[in-house]
C-alpha cells in the first residue's frame, strides 16, 4: 500500500468567492463525511487545512510573496491517504467535496520517501 499527498485547491483570496457562514459549515460537514468515509477504511494517514499567508523562499535566499499573487486559485488544505495505486487514489480524490466548486481542483500525488523515518 502506497501514500499519496491529495492536494486541495481553491480560491480562498477573492470575496466573491467566499462561501457564507452556513455555506462553510455545508462544506465542512461533506468534508469532515468524505475524510470519515477513508477513515472507516482505514486509508487516511492526516492532513490540514493551510493559512491563506504564506511566502515562498527561491533559490539564493530570496523570499517573495506568494505563491498565489497573480493567481486566484490558493492551496486550502491537505491529506495524506493509503492506496493501492494511484487510481485508487484518484477515485479516492474524484470524491472530495471541494470539487463541486467552479474552478476548484485537488491534486493527486505519490508520496516517496526522501528521509528515512527511523
Amino acid at each position: 500500500m502506497e501514500e499519496y499527498l491529495i492536494l486541495m485547491r481553491l480560491d480562498l483570496l477573492t470575496k466573491e468567492a467566499q462561501p457564507s457562514p452556513e455555506q462553510m459549515q455545508v462544506y465542512m460537514k461533506q468534508y469532515q463525511d468524505w475524510v470519515g468515509g477513508i477513515a472507516v477504511q482505514n486509508k487516511f494517514r492526516g492532513g490540514t487545512g493551510l493559512s491563506k499567508e504564506g511566502k515562498v523562499v527561491k533559490s539564493g535566499g530570496i523570499v517573495i510573496d506568494g505563491p498565489f499573487v497573480e493567481i486566484k486559485e490558493s492551496l486550502a488544505g491537505f491529506i495524506v491517504i493509503s492506496a493501492e495505486n494511484l487510481e485508487t487514489a484518484l477515485e479516492i480524490a474524484k470524491k472530495c467535496p471541494i470539487l463541486k466548486g467552479e474552478g476548484n481542483s485537488v491534486e493527486v500525488r505519490e508520496i516517496s520517501a526522501v528521509h528515512d523515518r527511523n
